[in-house]
This record gives C-alpha cells, structure tokens and sequence, in this order.
C-alpha cells in the first residue's frame, strides 16, 4: 500500500496521504473529497498524523481548534492541492487571512469591479478563445488564419496536460508509475509533433480544420452562455454591494483600496467564481454588521457547494454549520450540528459517562468485596459452593464490567459490537477528556483610587477630520464608572475607534477635537487595546525582551508569569521573534503589555477577537464578566457583546465557574449595562441591545432591495 508524496513547495508543508490502485481518485469527476491516513506536517511539526479527511458535497464544514494547531496549514494544503489524491478536476478555492496587495502585480490600476469579473478564469479564458477564434474566422484575407488559432489553443491545452502528466510521474511508483511514463512519453512525442505543425498549413486540411473551428467557437459560446457570462458584471456589483462597497467606490482603481477592503474584493473575487469545495479562513475579520450578515445568508443559501470555514465568530459560525471538524491532537473529530450544539452534546455525553462510570465502579468494589467474604466463609467453613459463588461473580467482574450498550443504541453483543482482537470482553468507559482550557487570565485585583468619582466623563465631545465637511462624533456625552459595561457597535467607518481613540486620548492625526471635553479620574488608570498596537509591536523581539524592557522588569520569572497568564509559555516567548507568532498569540502579547504591572481600572477594547480562536473567545468573555473594573468594548461579534455586556450567559458556562467567579457574577447584576449604536456623529443607547442593532440593519437592507 504505497503513499503518495507531495512535490516541495515554497511554504514547507510537506503532505502524505494513503493511495492504492483500488483507490485511484486524482482523475474522478466527483467533487467528493475522501483521503485516508492523511499526514501533513510543516518543518518539524506534524499538522495531522494518520487522519481521515472527508468533506462530502453541498454539506458546510466549520472547523475548530486552537490557535496554532494547525487549521491555516491545513486549509493551505487542501486549497493549493498539496495533499496526494485530491481529484485533479475539483475546484477549490482558498481565502487566506491576509494578502500582498503587491503580489497582483499589473492589475493595481484596474478597478475593483474589472477585479472581481476578471477573477473567473473560466470566463475570462472562454472570451479571450472566443475573441481569437471569432476574429481569425473574420479574417477573409488569410484562410489559414482560423487553423493557426485552432492549433495553438489545441497545443497550449496539450502543454497543460504535459505539466500535469509529469508530476503525476514524479509522484507515482510501480505498476502505476510505469503506466504514467509511459504515458507522458506519448504525450511529449505529441506535443513536439504538435509543435512543428503549428505554422506548416496543408491545403487539404484547412477546410476541414476550419470547420474544426467553426465548431469550436459554437462549443465555447454555448458554455459562456451556460455560465451567464453576459450577466458577470451584474453579479459581481450584486456581490460587492453586499460586502458593504457604495458603488462609487466599485468603480475606483485597486490600488486605492486600504487592506481592510483589498481583502473584501478577495472575498468577493472568491464568491464570483464557481467552484466544488470554498475554504474560508476567517473571512469576518474586516467586516461589519451588514456585511457579516449579508455574507451569513449568501453562504447559507449556496447548498451547491462545499464550504470549510474558520471563524471566531460563534454566532456566524453556527448559522453556517451543518457539522464541525475538531483538529485536536493532530487528528480530525466529526460532530453533527454546529459549535454550540457539538460542546453541549459533548458536555451532556461527559457527564453521563462519567455517572456510568461511578455507578460501575461503586458496583465493582460492592462485588470485590463480596467475592472477598465468599472466600474467607469458604476457608473458614470448607463450603465448596461459596467458592463457586466467589468465582462466578469474578468471571462476571472481569468480563462484563464496561461499555452495556451497543453500536446502535441497544443490548452488548460481543461478536457484533467488539470485532477484532481485544484484551477484555468488553470496551472499558471511555470518558472524553477536555483540553487544557485556553488561558487568558485578567488579575482580579485593582489598584485603589483613593477617592469615588467616574472613571471618565466626557461633556459635548465633538470631533472632526480634516477635509471632512461634517464632524465623525457631535456633542457626544458619555460617563463610565467603576464596573460599567458598555458595548459599542455601528457600522465601519461610523466612528467606533475614533470615539474610543478620544476617550483614551490618543485621537487620530489627520482630525482633533473641536469642542468638549474628556475627564479621566486621576488615580485611574486604562487599559486601550486596538488593532494597530498588535501591528506596532516590534517584529525582530521577543514577547519576553518586550515585556521586561516595556515594564522595566528585570525578574524574567515574573515576565514569564504575565506571558504565562496569558497562556504563552515556553520557546513561544523566549526563542521565538514576534513577527513569527501567530495573530492570536500577537493579541496576547498585546494583552500583556495592556494588563501588567498593574491592573486597569478602564478596559477599552477596539475588536480584541479578531484573531483569537473561538475556546479563547470564550475564555476572555469569563474573565471580562467576572472584572471588577470598567469595559468598554467596540465589537461586530454579537456572542461577546451578548455575553459580556449584556450578561446572557450560557448554560454550559455556569456550571465550569468557580464558587469565586460565581459569587462575582452574582454581585454583579446592578452594573451598568448598555449596549450603543454609533452613527451619524451621534451615540444612542439600544434598549434592545445588540439584537435591535441587528434587527435595524436587517431592514434596511431590506429597504435598499425594496
């Protein structure tokens, strides 16, 4: 049973994957992706080890793991087909995390929508064949000009089917290795006939290779017709709108767009084109309320294809999912349903396996001590039967002690539910173990403030840009005291960050404050963490240099303990620069540098998820209820606003509280708790909080469609 190996590549990921010649799937029609005993590793790590990948078609995959397990490298290795076995006719399309703008060298001064269209290479190769042909048919003056075409589009096909033919050789062994040489000799020996006919024009065959064309140019135009090609722009616009683009602003070059829209039109680039198996990795990251949600429901109504998705966002990522992939401990775990129905079928299965188990154990040590006085009665009395009493019970302790319940839900049977050869009569419970839970630990003590008043206080706050008619925030009036939550929402470019950048004053450049004023407690200290300090931290250093350097520590025990608190230990911290981190171990980092020496009285929190994985999400939402100080979080996903701000907590989360963390739960209900919408330069409170938020947004798209 050979294994296929992946060629090199530029990354390092390295891919293996079972292949036998009963199960020769690379050159299949099906759009069904099953592959056995899948290795992928990158360097010295190993991404999965002996793993069954299946994603079947039209269901959507949400994959979930910790940061820096692995799920990128493995979204890579199936999106750029590094994995042996992927059917070769399977389209798969990769949106990764981010994007070099500069890598689209020469399409920087087209316009974003020229972009999108253009980004269907099948419609973009069908004009372009079909422009050649229609023009070297037109041409009345060269006869010959239609089979020149014919040729070197029939030679530039037999070229691609040449690459393809010799990385098949290169990967394949034995008798099928054999047959792929012998192949691609055939093939070579036709593409250098080929070669040397492409301009050697034979009168008796021009009109029989000009019908050739004729034809060819029907097929083509029978297929653009097929795929709506006359209707790309409409799409396109309808897809770009949805991602929240005006429609000025579908018409400006690439080039003008910031990072945070370049990878919208990617998305959009993604979305336009057909395709088997869409793989999305974390493609929530810069959008907002409308756009998330816009994209929620266009996901949700393409049943046709495969989606694979990687999320932070539970909220999204449960509308999604029709089943979830665990990547835990270098394998893959299925589970029907989505995120929040696979941790609570998972959290009731602990629990009543660990019940059986109790109860059995509590059974086993009653028969054990049974079988112990049958045995002392048997010597002291000489009574034969108590010993086969004794032995029967044991021969009952040692075979039917474990698993009572079938495959299928009802009585053991041995010969049907456990083939194979075993050590005990019966499977022992298995009860499922958790992992370590994802560390984010916020210290609980504050420094005292020596006397009461509002954290911040701010009177008739007026701001404005520069070059901008109107101001961004107008006579805003906010107060923050000790133990507030306050959520901010709106849509991109509303004025969330500025408004926060004031509060911590740290307003932008290119604008000031006009009017008003910003009070801060003088004893207060606050915590501002944003997306640009996780950009700004130093690449070449290490989070322990920084965070001894940045603290003026000079223990690097206690520096390791503020990296510890936040779950980075290890050669992480110590060996390995910043630059090289993942972005959830970057927002730690940043964390720490917010957190330590001393704890915060004011936490305000520009999109602090966005790239910590979902179990870290949770992690952080505990820790920010259980705060005795002040958040203020600007945020598009819904789940932490509900949990932390609006103190909707989940069943499951109560019962893994401490006493301690219960007891400040509990203390904590008279909080202020409000949820804000920014817009228009004016801050108002949501009674309904973030679901009237949502449910304004719903209808004005629903109006702009009307």
């Amino acid at each position: 049973m050979p294994r296929d190996k992946s060629p090199p590549d530029t990354v390092g990921i390295q891919a293996t994957s079972q292949q036998t010649r009963f199960d020769i799937n690379e050159d299949t029609a099906s759009t069904d992706l099953d592959l056995h005993a899948v290795n992928i590793s990158i360097g010295k790590r190993d991404i999965l080890m002996d793993s069954h990948l299946k994603l079947s078609p039209g269901v959507h995959y949400v994959l979930v793991g910790r940061n820096g397990v692995g799920k990128s490298t493995l979204m890579r290795a199936i999106g750029e087909k590094f994995i042996p076995g992927i059917p070769k006719s399977i389209r798969v399309l990769l949106l990764q995390q981010s994007y070099n703008p500069a890598v689209d060298g020469g399409k920087e001064d087209i316009t974003v929508l020229e972009f999108v269209v253009q980004s269907d290479t099948v419609r973009t190769e069908a004009l372009r064949r079909s422009g050649l042909l229609r023009k070297a048919l037109d041409d009345y003056n060269d006869p010959g000009a239609a089979v020149r075409v014919v040729r070197e589009l029939k030679h530039e096909d037999h070229l691609k089917q040449l690459n393809d033919a010799r990385k098949t050789a290169q990967l394949r062994s034995g008798a099928r290795g054999l047959k792929a040489r012998k192949e691609l000799k055939t093939l070579e020996a036709q593409v250098e006939e080929e070669a040397a006919r492409l301009q050697d024009l034979s009168l008796h065959t021009v009109a029989e290779e000009t019908n050739e064309a004729v034809m060819m140019l029907a097929d083509i135009d029978a297929a653009l017709e097929a795929m709506s090609a006359s209707t790309a722009e409409v799409r396109a616009t309808d897809l770009l709108l949805g991602l929240g683009f005006g429609s000025t602003a579908i018409s400006q070059p690439l080039k003008f767009l910031s990072g945070g829209w370049y990878m919208r039109t990617i998305l959009a680039s993604l979305l336009f084109q057909p395709c088997d198996i869409l793989l999305l990795d974390e493609p929530t990251n810069f959008l907002d309320m409308p756009s998330l949600l816009w994209l929620e429901a266009h996901l949700q109504e393409r049943t046709d294809t495969t989606i694979l998705l990687v999320s932070h966002d539970r909220t999204f990522s449960d509308s999604i999912a029709d089943e979830i992939i665990v990547l835990r401990d270098c394998k893959l775990e299925r589970y029907p349903g989505n995120l929040s129905a696979y941790e609570a079928t998972r959290s009731e299965q602990k629990r009543r396996l660990t019940r059986l188990k109790e109860a059995q154990d509590r059974q086993k040590a009653h028969m054990q001590d049974t079988i112990a006085g049958n045995v002392r009665a048997a010597i002291v009395s000489g009574d034969d039967k108590k010993l086969k009493q004794a032995a029967s019970r044991q021969k009952k302790l040692d075979e039917r002690m474990g698993i009572q319940v079938g495959l299928k839900g009802g009585r053991f049977k041995l010969n049907r539910d456990l083939a194979g050869y075993h050590t005990n009569m019966r499977a022992e419970i298995d009860i499922p173990q958790d992992d370590v839970a994802a560390k984010i630990t916020i210290p609980s003590e504050l420094p005292e403030l020596r006397f009461p008043g509002a954290l911040l206080s701010v009177e008739n706050l007026t701001f404005k840009y520069k070059r901008v008619a109107t101001p961004t925030l107008n006579n805003i009036k906010l107060t923050v005291h000790l133990g507030d939550r306050i959520g901010l929402v709106g849509l991109n470019g509303a004025g969330k960050s500025t408004l926060v950048s004031c509060l911590v004053n740290r307003p932008h450049s290119n604008g000031q404050i006009t009017k008003g004023t910003v009070n801060c407690h003088p004893k207060a200290r606050i915590g501002y963490f944003s997306q640009a300090q996780v950009e700004e931290l130093p690449p070449s250093r290490t989070a322990l240099e920084l965070t001894m350097e940045a603290h003026g520590i000079d223990s690097e025990r206690e520096a390791r303990a503020a990296l510890a608190s936040m779950g980075l230990t290890g050669r992480a911290v110590s060996d390995i620069p910043i630059k090289k981190l993942s972005g959830g171990q970057k927002v730690r980092v940043a964390l720490v540098q917010i957190l330590h020496p001393s704890t915060p009285h004011l936490l305000v929190l520009d999109e602090v998820t966005t790239h910590l994985d979902s179990e870290s999400v949770v992690a952080l939402a505990k820790e920010l209820r259980a705060f005795e100080g002040a958040v203020v979080i600007v945020s598009h996903d819904r789940w932490l606003i509900r949990n932390v701000i609006e103190n909707e907590l989940e069943e499951s989360s109560s019962e893994d509280e401490s006493d301690g963390r219960a007891r400040s739960l509990a203390t904590s209900s008279n909080r202020l708790r409000k949820v804000c919408m920014v817009g228009k330069g004016e801050v108002k409170e949501l009674l309904g909080g973030v679901g009237e938020f949502e449910k304004k947004v719903r209808n004005q798209k629903k109006r702009k469609r009307g």
